[in-house]
């Protein structure tokens, strides 16, 4: 029971140590249990529970484990009761040997929290082992003039038993010469000698035979014998005598076979044969005997096998030196094996968790042990992992430690972890062990999908085929598996009134967008929305882009000319003055094109005409012109065919008829063209009659007009030069008529109407444009350059 508290308080000083260092906390005494050597397999040891004040239940939800730190697992534990059993018959002299008592040590991990208790193992023995000679027959040699009470060593059994088990006694069968006398060598074994109670005679009794009897204290007792055999040798009176009555050598554990450990010596004082002296070595145990060699004649001992200072850590050897007279000395020799760093630290992994979930706390990733069969600086030992990886070490109890993450782990950084766990000792040189463990990080869903634009523009030309392809969006998702799968869709219009679903489609595998119906430039040039990626996590996560659609006109409209009208009703004709100078404006064609871009330039072309050469139509801007002089052979009446045409791909065209009518002055009044004078001759009455009233309300509307338009120049002119007309700054009178530049016109024009005085037939011209800030000219002073023509009602439009 003393060394039992004694090896308590130890165990309790070593966990103060860890709990002072800040280390996981375990069990702070250790729980001793004793079982029988000779006890079966499944034989009930104890019940853990009881012992260590838990209930049997926690040790089920806390998954308790018996672990050892060579990985025998001698101890099985029954979750269920908490009962300790035997998992094998154990062998107490395989396992301990000659050690006494024989201990076993053991840990119980259990987990939720992270806890140790220390459990002890006594295997007590049995009486299993009857001593063994190594010898049967043993032969003595003894002078016959040896002395009453003359002590001759024999050789001893061997009993593998311990305690009272072990050899305890030695008899011989009876004899008159001799009795049996024991001693302890300095191991503490029992050997026997021979005393001599009677005086020899070699005369009488050359050689004398008995049994030797080894006898142990087991209960019953078992027993081993071996033949003795003495054989009485004439007169030699002097024994060997050692140098030294006892050697002590130290020698290093990886010395090499055959090196010298120690050289003993003695001497005889007698001479010839009773004084050659020969060395053996006397009571030694097996182990000695495969381990030692000893030269019988020079007395050098020698080296045969290897040394393991973890196995046995000295050797206490007896030498005899005995002469040729059969007289022998004796000496101890003590053989210390010292400690070199020849065992590498070892690494015995208890439990591991793998993969790790991204994202989580502080986690357990593996428990395990170190150990180091050395002893001293050998046997002390660092453990240590990569300083640059996302993991700590944190020691425990009798040298466990735990894998922990140092924080939360993310897969989209790094996906696994290749961690060397690198134990190494402090002997010299250092010897280490690594031991390599992959972690792999599971994957959690925190990473929404991303678009690789935030706005995608997409060009479609106008005209489309429904169902077309038009472009397509794209997203990725850094997690794995279904946390990564995308599926796209479109999101409501911010505009209401944008019918978005009979627009476009989008397919929500791959994110390509379709045109579900044709589409018209002139009718939706652009259009905006939103598109959206989920991916397939639990909870889902999103993203959103947004994609403008440019719709690309086509050349899908034909010019339309505004000027001259087409309606259907009577020719429009523009009157020309025979003395027009070439160059002059006769009427000016106007025309706009639905679509935009280079499929609205307009260009102008005169087709075909009454004269050839006699007019022209600039090409940009539809102006139709005289190209020569007029003379008086000039047909009075011309039409001309104009060719209106965009700059498309085909090109789209018009056509427009302008009638031209000769005359020598504005100031003779209009007449009909000769057909149509013909034609009204040859109309019946009716028709006359209505023509007639047409003209006479056309009429008073159009005097109507210009009354009101003279009042208003007249107001005006008070602030103007006399006879000329005038325009306030930065403001157009509201009288002005406005032509816009819609079409091919380069500018917006507006005209100012001004009655023209000193002509007997009243004429109202539209004059050249007013442009703000510049005064307008009166008639008769027009500007050079500027553009003019006629309707058909007489005014001049310049």
């Amino acid at each position: 029971m003393e060394n039992g508290g004694a090896g308590t308080l130890r165990i309790r000083q070593v966990l103060l140590l860890f709990v002072l260092l800040g280390m996981s906390q375990a069990g702070s005494e250790s729980e001793r249990f004793s079982v029988a050597e000779d006890m079966q397999s499944g034989s009930f040891v104890g019940n853990l529970a009881k012992n260590l004040g838990l209930e049997v239940g926690e040790l089920f939800s806390r998954g308790a484990q018996v672990v050892s730190n060579d990985n025998k697992h001698p101890l099985q534990l029954d979750l269920n009761t908490g009962d300790l059993l035997l998992s094998e018959a154990l062998d107490r002299e395989e396992l301990c040997g000659s050690t006494e008592p024989c201990v076993l040590h053991f840990q119980v991990l259990m987990k939720n929290p992270l806890q140790f208790f220390q459990i002890e193992l006594q295997v007590t023995d049995t009486n299993d082992h009857s001593p063994v000679f190594l010898q049967k027959e043993m032969l003595l040699e003894i002078p016959e003039n040896s002395p009453v009470g003359a002590v001759f060593l024999l050789e001893s059994a061997k009993d593998l038993d311990v305690g009272i088990n072990a050899l305890k006694s030695y008899t011989i069968s009876p004899n008159s010469h001799f009795h049996i006398k024991m001693r302890v060598n300095p191991d503490n074994r029992i050997y026997p000698e021979l005393v001599l109670d009677k005086s020899l005679d070699y005369e009488e009794q050359s050689e004398l035979s008995f049994i030797l009897t080894a006898l142990d204290g087991g209960s019953p007792p078992r027993s081993g014998t071996a033949l003795v055999r003495v054989v009485v040798l004439d007169i030699n009176d002097n024994t060997p005598e050692f140098e030294q009555p006892f050697y002590e050598v130290k020698i290093l554990e990886n010395s090499l076979l055959g090196s010298l450990v120690v050289a003993v010596s003695a001497w005889d004082l007698d001479s010839g044969k009773n004084g050659e002296i020969s060395y053996t070595f006397s009571h030694a145990s097996e182990d000695i005997h495969k381990t030692f060699e000893i030269n019988q004649k020079s007395g050098e001992i020698s080296l045969m096998a290897s040394l393991d200072f973890e196995t046995i850590e000295s050797y206490s050897i007896i030498i005899q030196a005995t002469d040729g007279g059969g007289l022998f000395g004796k000496s101890t020799v003590r053989i210390q094996v010292m400690d070199v760093n020849d065992n590498a630290p070892e690494v015995t992994v208890s439990s591991i968790t793998n993969p790790i979930p991204e994202n989580s706390p502080e986690t357990v990733v593996m428990v395990f042990s170190i150990r180091d069969r050395d002893s001293g600086d050998n046997g002390r030992m660092v453990c240590s992992i990569p300083e640059d990886l996302p993991f700590v070490l944190k020691s425990s109890v009798k040298n466990y430690y735990t894998l922990e993450t140092g924080g939360a782990l993310d897969r989209e950084s790094r996906a696994q972890y290749n961690i060397t766990i690198t134990v190494s000792d402090m002997g010299t040189p250092r010897l280490k062990t690594q031991h390599n463990i992959t972690v792999l990080v599971s994957d959690v869903n925190d990473n929404a999908p991303a678009f690789t634009q935030t706005a995608y523009t997409l060009f479609v030309r106008e005209n489309n085929s429904p169902a077309l392809h038009i472009g397509s969006v794209s997203a990725s998702d850094r997690d794995a598996g279904a946390n990564a799968q995308v599926a796209y869709s479109l999101l409501p219009p911010r505009d209401p009134s944008l019918p978005l679903a009979s627009l476009v489609s989008i397919n929500a595998d791959n994110g390509q967008l379709f045109a579900l119906r044709a589409l018209d430039y002139e009718a939706l040039q652009a259009f905006e929305f939103g598109v959206g990626a989920t991916d397939r996590g639990s909870p889902a996560l999103s993203s959103q882009a947004l994609v403008r659609v440019q719709v690309l006109d086509a050349n899908d409209n034909a010019p339309f000319v505004l000027y001259p009208l087409q309606n259907g009703s009577a020719p429009c004709t523009e009157l020309v003055p025979r003395a027009a100078e070439p160059g002059y404006v006769v009427s000016k064609v106007v025309a706009v094109d639905g679509d935009s871009g280079q499929n609205a330039w307009l260009s102008y072309q005169l087709l075909k005409a009454t004269e050839p050469g006699l007019f022209g139509v600039w090409a940009h801007n539809g102006e139709v012109r005289t190209a020569r002089p007029l003379g008086e052979r000039d047909a009075a009446r011309h039409r001309l065919l104009v060719l209106v045409k965009d700059n498309g791909e085909p090109p789209l065209s018009a056509s427009v008829t302008l009638h031209v009518l000769l005359v020598d002055g504005f100031s003779q009044p209009f007449l009909p063209l000769p057909e149509a004078a013909a034609d009204a001759a040859r109309a019946d009455p009716l028709t006359v009659y209505l023509v007639v009233a047409l003209a006479s309300v056309s009429s008073l509307f159009l005097f109507s007009v210009l009354a009101f338009v003279a009042v208003r120049l007249c107001r005006r002119r008070r602030a103007g030069l006399a006879g000329g007309c005038s325009v306030p700054e930065a403001r157009f009178p509201g009288h002005l008529v406005d032509v816009s530049g819609t079409g091919t016109l380069s500018q917006s024009y507006q005209y100012e109407v001004c009655l023209t005085g000193g002509i007997g037939t009243d004429e109202f011209k539209f004059l050249k444009p007013i442009i703000p800030n510049v005064p307008p000219q009166c008639p008769g002073k027009e500007i050079e350059g500027s553009p003019t023509f006629r309707n058909s009602f007489g005014f001049n439009i310049q």
